[in-house]
């Protein structure tokens, strides 16, 4: 409807051009956006005033010239000059209409569009690092980047889905050593844990696994692992003390050993997160490995093209990128002076792999405490030759767990924290979905355990399913009375939809479409948790306050049929956040 409406001001335009408009109007200036109250008609547009100053006239005037020169069209009733120089449109009835004649012919398809025109599209998403089970804060960025994909897809652009696995760090390195100090306590050896260590009860698990997979092999004195080790904190430096052990580990159990209990840790974790995802409802078109950029060559690569480009110098033994050439605070060590590269290396070659793949548009979802590194990543492409611009990031608020009203304390480290799993054990996968994406991603959000369980008018889950469950008890009914929907007879006889709940439904309904390109372009899928909300309070009011099952079989069969477009348009939506459709409750 919306592109209807602005192609009849672009008509209108073309026509005043020459004329009052001393040059032509770029049809993409045109913008046409529903209006907030219905008094003021069902859409309205600014374009007069923005034109104003070009036409050298009032906006009124010029608003009042654009109404003149509007092409005849069936959808209006009318359209009317308001304020300074608004144009307010009121639509004609078979314009509603119209709306849900394509939701009952489109079904699933309603609101699919191609706006993206075919553009290419990786998104990146959690690419948690696998040093722990996956927590309710990774369950926010798994919610969001699967539904803002299906957001994209839904309007044309040829979307990637990828989990980027942080395997190289030295944080794989703590969790090794932290799954061998378990694997000593195990085989009988007693001995002090690191402060810097993971604590969750997931490392035993992963130390049984050790256990009996290798036996006592790996097994070493406690006096062999301890001596003249840096003291640990709170009398030493935990971050030396850590990196003693992961060194000593190594020396006392050989490469091969070391490599062995990694590879282990890494793949046990990573089984986990895959299976988490998946219970989830999440999928991936492929996962990239930050170990593998290394082994392929990738980083070296992308140093290489840097230094081609004259983007990085030598300081102190270490090689610098050039990053306030291209916006940073300051320049980035890319490898030490100990030749061990930063995290920062792979992830540019990450990234330039990206662009060399093909992708157009780069969509990394990420926490909340990555704005620096955005700018540095986007710095390094365009350093490489590639559009940096064409790199945005979506960075993810924290999430808060409340249960009565106390908010329940997490931290990963000291293996203080509500995982994934266990919040969907407790509340449902269609509760933690909707929940997560209730709010925009840049806001913080409190997630409610006992409003996620409440069969309740105040849970948007339960709201939003249970208006779709209503239509299937209305079907059941029909069938109880051995009546059946005829629907040649409910399209012809739309306009006996005329009641003030039946016109407020669909205008609700027809603004699906709209919606969709707006969450997707936004990035911003809580616009349609809000939508699907106001869909279903409209529906709920209409069905408070109408008998759909009536004797007049036109006006039963044309109810039934608006019934049937919300269903579907509930469950095209719930479809894009990941949420069940159910036809009970």
């Amino acid at each position: 409807m919306k592109g209807e409406l602005e192609r009849l001001i672009a008509e209108a335009l073309k026509s005043l051009s020459g004329n009052l408009l001393p040059q032509a109007v770029d049809p993409a200036a045109i913008s046409v956006e529903r209006s907030r109250d219905v008094g003021h008609g069902d859409f309205a547009s600014n374009i007069a005033l923005r034109l104003a100053k070009q036409a050298r006239r009032p906006p009124r005037q010029l608003a009042e010239a654009i109404v003149a020169a509007l092409p005849a069209s069936p959808l209006l009733t009318r359209a009317e000059v308001a304020g300074a120089g608004f144009i307010n449109f009121y639509l004609a009835a078979s314009a509603q209409n119209a709306a849900l004649r394509q939701v009952l012919e489109q079904a699933d398809r309603f609101g699919q569009s191609d706006a993206a025109g075919g553009e290419s599209l990786i998104i990146e998403f959690v690419s948690a690092n696998p040093t722990g089970p996956l927590h309710v804060g990774h369950g926010r960025q798994a919610a969001y980047g699967a539904t803002l994909a299906n957001l994209l897809s839904a309007i044309g652009h040829r979307v990637h889905r990828e989990f980027y696995i942080n395997d190289g760090g030295r944080q794989m390195d703590i969790l090794a050593v932290s799954t061998w100090l378990r694997y000593l306590e195990a085989c009988g050896e007693s001995l002090p844990f690191p402060s810097n260590g993971y604590r969750g009860d997931y490392v035993r698990d992963l130390a049984s696994k050790l256990h009996a997979r290798r036996g006592r092999e790996l097994q070493r004195p406690a006096s062999e692992v301890m001596a003249e080790l840096p003291p640990d904190a709170p009398s030493g430096d935990k971050d030396q003390h850590i990196d003693a052990l992961i060194a000593r580990m190594t020396s006392l159990i050989g490469e091969n050993g070391r490599g062995d209990v990694y590879d282990m840790a890494l793949t046990s974790m990573l089984a986990d997160m895959r299976q988490d995802l998946a219970d989830f409802g999440v999928e991936f078109d492929s996962w990239a490995s930050e170990r593998e950029l290394a082994r392929n060559g990738a980083v070296e690569h992308a140093i290489q093209t840097l230094q081609a480009k004259g983007a990085l110098y030598s300081k102190d033994g270490a090689v610098w990128f050039r990053a306030t050439r291209y916006g940073d605070d300051e320049d980035r060590v890319l490898v030490r002076s100990n030749g061990v590269k930063t995290y920062f290396a792979p992830d540019i070659a990450y990234h330039l792999q990206k662009c060399e793949r093909g992708f157009k548009r780069l969509v990394d979802v990420l926490g909340a405490d990555h704005h620096g590194y955005v700018a540095r990543v986007r710095g390094a492409l365009f350093a490489m030759g590639q559009n940096g611009d064409a790199l945005e990031a979506c960075l993810i608020q924290f999430v808060s767990l409340f249960r009565g009203g106390e908010k329940i304390a997490m931290g990963k480290r000291e293996g203080q924290f509500v995982t994934l799993r266990q919040l969907r054990a407790e509340v449902g996968n269609d509760a933690c979905r909707l929940f997560y994406l209730m709010r925009s991603h840049d806001q913080h959000l409190d997630f409610d355990l006992e409003l996620a369980k409440s069969r309740s008018n105040e849970n948007p889950v339960y709201y939003i399913q249970y208006a779709h469950a209503r239509v299937a008890s209305v079907l059941r009914q029909l069938a109880a009375r051995e009546l059946q929907y005829e629907q040649p007879l409910a399209l012809e006889n739309l306009q006996r939809l005329d009641s003030s709940h039946e016109q407020a439904t669909l205008r609700e309904l027809a603004r699906f479409p709209e919606i969709i390109v707006q969450a997707a372009r936004a990035r911003a899928p809580h616009t349609l948790v809000h939508y699907l909300r106001d869909l279903a309070t409209a529906f709920h009011t209409w069905y408070n306050a109408a008998t759909f099952i009536v004797e007049d079989a036109a006006l039963r069969n044309a109810r039934l049929a608006l019934a049937l477009g919300v269903r579907q348009v509930i469950r095209n939506g719930l479809t894009l956040l990941g949420v069940s459709a159910p036809d009970s409750m």
